[in-house]
């Protein structure tokens, strides 16, 4: 594992905030450890996707993990999303620890219900939506 582009990932927090008006919003609770992942994409005509943020209830992998599929998703097309791999996101960061290993994956469900939702035109919903969903 690349441990200072780690740490960058989780000092910097690419992409983490809530999106103003975005196209489609989807989350994905882990039962097993209480993390909650929130992604919101602003999709353009051409199904590219223009814009991509997220939240996290997670601790420093869930934040490295999602700043990572922000930076491997943003301006490829739906499909393209829809078809990243958790080997793509390992690959970027170097690895992950045995413990870790099930962060991509994690992430990677929330991003595909994100996109399922934006198949289903699903009306977006706000963090604090869906943080009081589980509370």
């Amino acid at each position: 594992m690349d441990f200072p582009k780690f740490q960058k990932l989780v000092t910097e927090r690419y992409g983490f905030a809530q999106m103003e008006n975005p196209t489609a919003t989807g989350e994905y609770f882990s039962d097993s450890c209480g993390d909650m992942y929130t992604f919101y994409l602003r999709i353009g005509a051409d199904q590219r996707i223009d814009d991509v943020s997220y939240f996290t209830t997670g601790c420093g992998f869930g934040v490295a993990t999602c700043a990572i599929v922000t930076s491997l998703v943003k301006g490829k097309t739906v499909d393209e999303a829809e078809h990243l791999t958790a080997k793509e996101i390992e690959d970027f960061l170097g690895g992950y620890p045995e413990r870790k290993r099930d962060y991509p994956e994690r992430v990677l469900e929330a991003l595909r219900i994100t996109l399922g939702n934006y198949r289903k035109a699903q009306r977006p919903t706000t963090a604090a939506e869906s943080f009081s969903k589980i509370t």
